[in-house]
């Protein structure tokens, strides 16, 4: 019952946030004015971005599952990354992806569950903490840009308290793994199992520091990537802002978007755009929907071929489709494994 009023209020919100940003009659005959003149060979140099995200994601992924001793042929991974990442973008709250995407790794690896299990934690995990870096950096950077208007000094402290959390809970896990403090922690504390697997995470991957060092240049790599993918789509419209300006405010938009109160981001993202884009860039707000809605296509574009995948994959060892409750049941099951092993 709590799922299905979840999945109602951002269905609910979805719609809202759509509404808001497309009712205008005038802005919307902007919008088929900017998509009239677009240039869509900027579309396809988009496309080619992140084919680059997937591509550095993909390669981060590999090098977390060697330290844990997992070898998959390169048929195999990269078709569980399509199919995380593909229903990553569908499934409500934004994981629902690496769900799928650890339970067909545990049937690849049955004898590396854990490790199979960990390195899907920290590949999320070093991913976030790429993303605080480079987000610490642009604001530092660019504050005083960001903070011209009173709409887009809201965003950017809306960031920073989102920031703040995310570097509250990044020193806490650090803390929690380095005095193993995770055992004094009552059995039904909410989201002990994760905090013992990063916990273990925290140890193997310290250990092997250079591999982490690379996944998470490659993690940086991917954010960069995106950034430019959305620029293209941004070019593509006759958008012509500088980019540095533009990278400054897509840590505000990946970060809000990221919020799982609507599907994929979808409204959240072009609402942000149009405040952002508009307020800085003197970006038309017709043009900075569209920047925002342009940018979800060519991601959808680069994740479709998950469903392809997902549709003809076959895992070793298990039924090829199982219902997503199932999954999480029996990921459940093992992260109370570790954590009673710990």
């Amino acid at each position: 019952m709590k799922k299905i009023l979840v999945t109602l209020f951002q269905l609910a919100v979805t719609i809202a946030l759509l509404y808001w940003v497309y009712h205008d009659p005038n802005r919307r005959a902007q919008m088929v004015e900017a998509i009239r003149n677009a240039q869509y060979h900027w579309v396809i140099i988009g496309i080619l971005a992140y084919v680059v995200v997937e591509i550095a994601a993909a390669f981060r992924w590999h090098v977390l599952l060697k330290v844990q001793g997992i070898h998959l042929s390169f048929a195999r991974l990269c078709g569980l990354f399509l199919i995380g990442m593909f229903y990553n973008q569908f499934l409500p709250g934004g994981t629902g992806g690496d769900i799928m995407k650890s339970y067909y790794l545990l049937k690849e690896t049955p004898d590396k569950k854990a490790g199979a299990l960990l390195a899907v934690v920290f590949d999320r995990f070093i991913g976030l903490v790429a993303l605080v870096a480079i987000t610490g950096t642009l604001i530092g950077l660019r504050y005083d840009f960001l903070s011209q208007t009173t709409e887009t000094r809201n965003l950017l402290w809306l960031l920073l308290v989102l920031l703040g959390a995310s570097i509250l809970s990044l020193v806490s896990t650090f803390v929690i793994s380095g005095f193993t403090l995770f055992h004094r922690l009552p059995a039904k504390f909410p989201g002990r199992e994760k905090l013992i697997e990063i916990s273990a995470a925290y140890h193997l991957y310290a250990r092997h520091w250079r591999a982490t060092f690379v996944a998470f240049g490659a993690s940086v790599v991917a954010h960069l990537a995106t950034f430019t993918a959305f620029l293209c789509a941004a070019y593509a419209l006759g958008a012509a802002v500088p980019l540095v300006n533009f990278f400054a405010v897509m840590p505000i938009e990946r970060t809000i978007s990221a919020l799982p109160i609507s599907f994929a981001g979808i409204g959240l993202r072009e609402k942000v755009l149009q405040i952002m884009l508009h307020g800085l860039c003197g970006v038309p707000e017709a043009t900075a929907i569209l920047i925002g809605s342009l940018s979800f296509l060519i991601i959808l574009i680069c994740s479709l071929p998950g469903a392809i995948v997902y549709f003809f994959y076959k895992p070793s060892g298990a039924v090829a489709h199982v219902k997503l409750r199932e999954m999480q049941k029996e990921l459940a099951v093992l992260e109370q494994g570790i954590g009673e092993t710990e």
